[in-house]
């Protein structure tokens, strides 16, 4: 399975948070799954760390990379098309950064791994 991760659930499965969801758990740690992280997350997560809104023990730069790659985690790239599909979308969230995950979730047939109920309003499918 491909699934995208929202950016609550990348963070929680790093400092094994205990919000993260047993599924969510069960999917991430699967070594079969394709587990995919967006370059909006990464983008949402170095502003988030410049405002100081979240701390990080290093860099973003450093610190998304290393663990994605101790958590085999891919990059999904932003594409024009999923940036304009955002045009598309109805309403249902202000965030930016998860109104892109929905772009890309809806054009690359992905389901997201959140909590987020917002998300659940679009047609997505949401694993938690």
């Amino acid at each position: 399975m491909r699934v995208l991760l929202d950016t609550h659930a990348f963070l929680w499965w790093i400092i094994d948070h205990p919000k993260l969801s047993s599924r969510a758990r069960e999917v991430i740690g699967d070594g079969s799954n394709e587990v995919l992280l967006s370059a909006a997350t990464g983008w949402e997560i170095a502003i988030k760390a410049k405002l100081k809104r979240i701390r990080l023990p290093d860099p973003p730069g450093h610190f998304i990379s290393e663990q994605m790659a101790l958590n085999g985690i891919q990059g999904l790239p932003v594409q024009m098309v999923h940036a304009l599909h955002v045009y598309t979308l109805p309403d249902h969230h202000r965030d930016p950064f998860d109104r892109m995950l929905v772009a890309q979730s809806q054009m690359e047939n992905l389901p997201i791994l959140t909590d987020d109920p917002l998300i659940s309003l679009y047609r997505v499918k949401i694993i938690w």
